[in-house]
C-alpha cells in the first residue's frame, strides 16, 4: 500500500475529457440571434495559428475584424501588450470598429495579477464614436466594461461586473467568449479572498466548471485551456486540469505566457520535469519576443526564470539554478536605471523575483553561510526589493546553521533573534516568519515545549491559507521546518506526521521527501522510508552527481533491498 503522502507522477498523455454542462449547448459556429451592423459581423471566425481559434462577432469591417480576433486571443493569454497592438491596428482600420475600443480597455484589467491601469482603460472607453452602431449584444459588453471601470472600490466594481457578464453569459449561451470572460470575472473575485480560502476555492471552481465547459465545445480556444489551469491551481484540484495543461503551450505557442502556464499544474502535481520544460520555454519565448521586437528587458518574463531556477532546486540540479542567477545578474547589469521602474504603466523592474530567487537557493540547498553575502549588481543587493524577506532569510538561516552546530555537539554563541511580534497588525506570512524564528530560538535553547507550541501556531495558521500558487511562500514551509526540527530533538514519529503534511500541501517537494525518508527510517518504518527516498532518487535523476543526500539515498536503498 503506498503512502498517502506521495504524489503520483502521472505520465500518460492524455486524460478522459471532462465535460460540465454550463449551458454551452452549441457546436463552436455562434448563432447570437441577431443581425450585426456589417455583412461580415454575422459569423467571424479566424484560425490565428499560433495564439488558438476563437470566433467573436462584432460590428465593422472585414479588413479589421483579425486584428480585433487576434487581440481576443493575446488577451486570453494574458499577452497583454500584443493585445493592445492588434485592438489598436482594427481601429485603426475601421475608427468605427467599436469592439476594438473595448479589448484595449480589457487590456488595462489583469485580473489574476491584482493589477490595472483605470486612467488607461478609461482613455480607450472614451475614444468610442458618439455615432457608432452596435448590436444589442456588443451594448451589453460594452456596458459591462464601463462598469469595471467605473466609480466604487475594486472589490464593488469586480461584483458588479462579474454579475454583468453572468446576465450576458446566459442570455448568449452560444458565444463562448461571454462565457470565457464571466469565467475571467470570477477568477478575479477570487483574489479578494486570500484570508477566506473556502469562499476562494468556490469561486475558483466555479470558473473551472465554466471554462471546461467551453474546452468540451472548442478544445483549441486559449480561455479553455489558461483559465482552466488557474481555477485548479492547488495540489488537490490540480489533476482535474492535467489534460488542459498538457495542451495549452499547443494551442497558443506564440504567448509565452502559455508556454509557462502548465508548470502551475505540474508544480501541484510535484513534476518537476515538465515544470523544469515548461518554465524554461516560457523564459526563452520571452527572451525571443522582446529581443526581436526591440522591447524594454524588463518586459522578459522573469516569473517564468524563477520558477525555472525553482523547478532546477526541487530536481537537485543546483549548479543549473545557480546559472539562473548569474543570467538574472547580467540582465541587472545590462539594465539602466529606467528598467528598474514602472515599464508601460506597471510594475516590471529587471530586478523582480531576485530576492526570491536568491532566498530560494539558500533555503533549499541549505548553503546558510550564503545568506550572510550581499549578492550585488551595480547598486542592487539582496534585500532591496523585499527588506523584510531577506531579513527573514538571513536569521533563518543563521538559526538553522546554529541548530545543526549542537546536534552534533558543536557550541557557539547563542544566536539573538528578534522578540516575536506577531499581532494583528502584521500580515499572515511575516507572523507565520516570525513564529518559525521564535521556535528556531527555542530549539537552539533546548526549550522544546516551547518549540512543539510555537510551530503549532505557526502550521495551524499556514493552513488556513490555501497552498500557494508556485513556489512555497514562507519560503521555507513551516511544516518542513518543524519536521527538521523534530528530527533533531529525535522525535521521528511527530517529524513524520509533520512531513505527510508539508507534502500534501507541496507534492514531491525535495526537501520534505528526504526529511520524511528520515523520519520513517528513524521510526523503523522501513517500507515507508524506501518508498521516500526512492521517489527522491526519480525526482533527482538529473541532480548533481556529487550531492551527499543523493549518495545517502541510494546507499539506504542498496543497504535495504533485501528487507
Amino acid at each position: 500500500m503506498k503512502p498517502s503522502w506521495i504524489s503520483y507522477n502521472w505520465s500518460c498523455s492524455c486524460l478522459p475529457a471532462l465535460l460540465v454542462s454550463v449551458a454551452i449547448t452549441g457546436g463552436p459556429s455562434l448563432s447570437l440571434g441577431e443581425t450585426d451592423q456589417s455583412a461580415t459581423s454575422s459569423k467571424a471566425s479566424f484560425s490565428l495559428g499560433k495564439l488558438g481559434t476563437i470566433e467573436f462577432p462584432a460590428s465593422g469591417s472585414a479588413e479589421a475584424q483579425p486584428h480585433f480576433l487576434r487581440g481576443v486571443a493575446a488577451l486570453h493569454s494574458f499577452w497583454y501588450e500584443e493585445a493592445i497592438e492588434a485592438f489598436r491596428r482594427s481601429t485603426a482600420i475601421d475608427p468605427n470598429f467599436v469592439m476594438g475600443y473595448w479589448g484595449e480597455a480589457m487590456a488595462h484589467n489583469h485580473p489574476v495579477w491584482t493589477e490595472e491601469n483605470i486612467e488607461t482603460a478609461q482613455a480607450a472607453i472614451q475614444n468610442i464614436p458618439d455615432k457608432a452602431s452596435v448590436t444589442g449584444r456588443e451594448n451589453r459588453y460594452l456596458q459591462a466594461v464601463q462598469t469595471l471601470f467605473g466609480e466604487g472600490d475594486k472589490l464593488a466594481r469586480d461584483r458588479a461586473y462579474a454579475a454583468q457578464m453572468e446576465s450576458l453569459a446566459g442570455e448568449y449561451p452560444e458565444d463562448l467568449e461571454a462565457t470565457c470572460f464571466y469565467a475571467l470575472s470570477v477568477l478575479g473575485l477570487a483574489t479578494h479572498y486570500n484570508k477566506e480560502p473556502d469562499l476562494q476555492e468556490k469561486y475558483r471552481m466555479q470558473a473551472g466548471a465554466l471554462t471546461l465547459g467551453v474546452y468540451g465545445v472548442n478544445p483549441n480556444h486559449p480561455c479553455a485551456a489558461h483559465y482552466t489551469i488557474h481555477a485548479f491551481d492547488d495540489p488537490i484540484h490540480a489533476i482535474l486540469a492535467l489534460q488542459q495543461a498538457r495542451r495549452y503551450a499547443q494551442i497558443a505557442p506564440e504567448a509565452h505566457h502559455a508556454q509557462h502556464m502548465p508548470a502551475h499544474i505540474f508544480l501541484q502535481l510535484g513534476m518537476w520535469a515538465e515544470a523544469a520544460a515548461s518554465s524554461k520555454a516560457g523564459w526563452e519565448s520571452s527572451r525571443s519576443w522582446v529581443k526581436d521586437k526591440d522591447l524594454p528587458l524588463a518586459l522578459q518574463d522573469y516569473h517564468s526564470l524563477y520558477w525555472l531556477q525553482y523547478a532546477y532546486l526541487q530536481q537537485g540540479r543546483y549548479n543549473a539554478a545557480a546559472a539562473l542567477i548569474l543570467d538574472k545578474q547580467q540582465d541587472i547589469g545590462q539594465s539602466s536605471s529606467s528598467d528598474q521602474s514602472q515599464t508601460r504603466g506597471y510594475s516590471r523592474q529587471v530586478s523582480r523575483h531576485y530576492d526570491q530567487m536568491i532566498a530560494a537557493f539558500i533555503v533549499e540547498t541549505e548553503r546558510w553561510g550564503q545568506a550572510q553575502q550581499a549578492w550585488q549588481v551595480q547598486d542592487i543587493r539582496f534585500g532591496d526589493e523585499s527588506p523584510a524577506k531577506a531579513a527573514n532569510i538571513r536569521e533563518l538561516a543563521e538559526g538553522m546553521a546554529m541548530l545543526g552546530k549542537r546536534s552534533t555537539g558543536q557550541q557557539d554563541p547563542p544566536v539573538q533573534f528578534p522578540e516575536n511580534t506577531t499581532n494583528s497588525h502584521h500580515s499572515i506570512i511575516s507572523q507565520i516568519e516570525n513564529l518559525q524564528l521564535a521556535a528556531l530560538k527555542s530549539a537552539i535553547n533546548q526549550d522544546h515545549s516551547q518549540v512543539i507550541a510555537l510551530l503549532d501556531k505557526a502550521t495551524a495558521i499556514e493552513e488556513t491559507r490555501s497552498p500557494p500558487s508556485g513556489p512555497p511562500n514562507p519560503i521555507k514551509p513551516t511544516h518542513e521546518l518543524y519536521g527538521d526540527i523534530l528530527l533533531l530533538m529525535d522525535r521521528p514519529q511527530e517529524a513524520q506526521q509533520q512531513f505527510e503534511r508539508a507534502l500534501l500541501r507541496h507534492p514531491n517537494r525535495a526537501r520534505s521527501l528526504l526529511g520524511m525518508a528520515r523520519a520513517a527510517s528513524n521510526n523503523g518504518e522501513l517500507q515507508t522510508a524506501r518508498h521516500a527516498y526512492a521517489t527522491l532518487l526519480h525526482v533527482w535523476a538529473q541532480a548533481d552527481p556529487d550531492l551527499p543526500e543523493l549518495r545517502e539515498a541510494k546507499l539506504f536503498l542498496q543497504n535495504t533491498a533485501s528487507q
